[in-house]
């Protein structure tokens, strides 16, 4: 099956509310083959707007992070979210919801196969992760998951919010530099 394959059925999904009010499916980016992928939380008025997750000012910022470390959703990473229809207001996704939609992100997983995972806020990292991730004491952190390592970083739309946060970060994406670096060094080959 390829990401068109799951992309196609995942239109037609009525598992929860979301799909019915949704103005685009927002199912991922990037280059599938490239080993490193990127999970938000879901995605916002933009992203609904566009069909692409991460576009915005969140997703400038995501854009200017991801060049910090030579990488590009054009080029060397794949980017997608927990859910795939944006929650109403912006709000966070209910665990149905999340739950609702885990089948469709576990699809995607298994045709790009990662070998980094790099969850964008707390809510990614909660599920991917552990239940009870701090982002506060544990982002930038490494976690091995059935071969795949696995870290955090603030969601780009709460350094917006919070640009105390940045110097941390940069910290946390060169650390993310080096592990990529260290386990799947053909991403800079691409």
């Amino acid at each position: 099956m390829t990401l068109k394959d799951i992309e196609a059925m995942c239109q037609s999904c009525d598992k929860c509310q979301l799909g019915a009010t949704r103005t685009n499916l927002v199912f991922g980016t990037g280059v599938p083959d490239c080993g490193i992928m990127l999970v938000g939380e879901g995605p916002g008025a933009n992203e609904d707007a566009e069909g692409v997750p991460f576009v915005g000012r969140a997703g400038k910022l995501l854009d200017d992070m991801l060049k910090i470390i030579d990488l590009d959703r054009q080029k060397n990473v794949y980017i997608a979210n927990i859910v795939k229809c944006r929650p109403p207001n912006n709000r966070d996704p209910l665990p149905a919801e999340q739950a609702a939609c885990m089948d469709w992100l576990n699809a995607q997983m298994a045709v790009i196969n990662p070998k980094m995972v790099i969850c964008l806020g707390r809510i990614a990292a909660m599920v991917l992760i552990k239940p009870d991730f701090k982002i506060t004491q544990e982002h930038g952190r490494f976690f091995d998951r059935n071969g795949v390592t696995y870290t955090a970083l603030y969601h780009p739309a709460a350094l917006l919010r919070d640009p105390r946060r940045r110097p941390e970060t940069f910290e946390d994406l060169k650390a993310i530099q080096e592990k990529i670096r260290q386990i799947a060094p053909e991403a800079y080959s691409l």
